[in-house]
């Protein structure tokens, strides 16, 4: 072989491993969010989709899950974080930023959703698909989701009408629960959900407002005395949460992996959300089942008269949603016919 042979051979053997080293790309993915790894969205939805997005990858993509706020910052900078490449992805609520995404908003206003998440949050995922796609652009949206029923959580005697919220000082997550815990004559204090057992325990407030399922990872029922739901099929209020990755993160991955990563998005992962946190609520109620708490399912009389004060509030968001130019009304028809619509399924 001549010496003119060798060295183009050795040229095409090094673009061969080049184009080798291209295909076969590893890629690491730290996903950042604001909860314990107990929770049941950590738990049954996070990790077990980094295990399947890496097993369907062959090993090429790795998830690593940072709970806590482990990489810096506090829970309402994580859509940001995402949006500036701090993290390659993560899991938030956007309406810990208030007045930013108010389209969101439609999916936490009072008796809008259902009590089963996963089927709600197919109805959200469609909604998003709609009317947060241009607002989130900044992000590569993965998934969407909402939680089950809402459920009150305090100190002492469990609210059994519409007139044991005056005066208590109650925990709400977003704009809109802590609009329906005021118009029920409450203070509402607003606070993300790792700050409540601490707020609760030290007497900042007499209760909260959060899911089933979140009770054991924050220990609220060591906290607390009592656990009000309410009657019929829809939820007090609700959450909007989003799984999104960093637009860069996701761009620059190979064709092959950004299908990997297509095939666990979309409609079908925003249901997972919403059955992991459906399969929260069995337990936590298990859990709280066996303590000595007192556990109230408020009557539908007095639901209604919370109904009423709902209804007012969600007459009011569609006029401020107006007056920004948004069309308040289609959006609440859309959801009630999308919730209506996944029903069941």
């Amino acid at each position: 072989m001549t010496r003119f042979s060798k060295v183009a051979l050795s040229a095409c053997l090094a673009i061969g491993m080049s184009a080798t080293s291209a295909i076969a790309q590893d890629v690491t993915l730290r996903f950042q969010h604001f909860i314990s790894p107990k929770g049941s969205v950590p738990a049954f939805f996070m990790a077990p989709w980094a295990d399947k997005v890496m097993e369907e990858s062959n090993g090429r993509i790795k998830v690593e899950l940072y709970p806590g706020m482990q990489l810096g910052g506090k829970p309402p900078a994580i859509y940001d974080q995402i949006r500036d490449g701090v993290i390659d992805g993560g899991w938030t609520i956007p309406s810990y930023n208030p007045g930013r995404f108010p389209e969101a908003e439609a999916l936490e206003l009072p008796f809008i959703t259902g009590l089963d998440a996963e089927a709600s949050s197919r109805a959200a995922w469609e909604y998003a698909e709609k009317y947060l796609m241009e607002r989130m652009s900044d992000v590569h949206l993965l998934a969407v989701h909402v939680h089950g029923p809402g459920i009150i959580h305090k100190r002492g005697e469990p609210v059994k009408t519409v007139a044991d919220f005056t005066g208590l000082k109650l925990r709400g997550p977003s704009r809109q629960a802590n609009t329906l815990l005021e118009a029920m004559g409450a203070t509402p204090v607003g606070m993300p959900v790792p700050a409540f057992p601490e707020a609760l325990s030290k007497g900042v407030v007499d209760g909260g407002v959060i899911p089933w399922e979140i009770v054991p990872a924050l220990k609220v029922q060591e906290l607390a005395d009592s656990h009000t739901s309410i009657a019929g099929e829809r939820s007090l209020y609700n959450t909007f949460f989003i799984w999104a990755m960093n637009k860069s993160s996701y761009e620059n991955l190979p064709a092959d992996l950004k299908a990997i990563i297509d095939a666990n998005s979309g409609l079908e992962a925003s249901a997972w959300a919403g059955r992991a946190m459906d399969e929260g609520d069995t337990l936590a109620e298990k859990l709280v089942a066996d303590t000595d708490n007192a556990v109230h399912v408020m009557d539908a009389a007095e639901v209604a008269k919370i109904q009423t004060l709902g209804d007012a509030q969600i007459a009011a968001w569609i006029e401020d949603m107006n007056s920004k130019g948004l069309d308040g009304e289609a959006m609440v028809e859309d959801v009630r016919a999308l919730m209506t619509k996944h029903a069941g399924q």
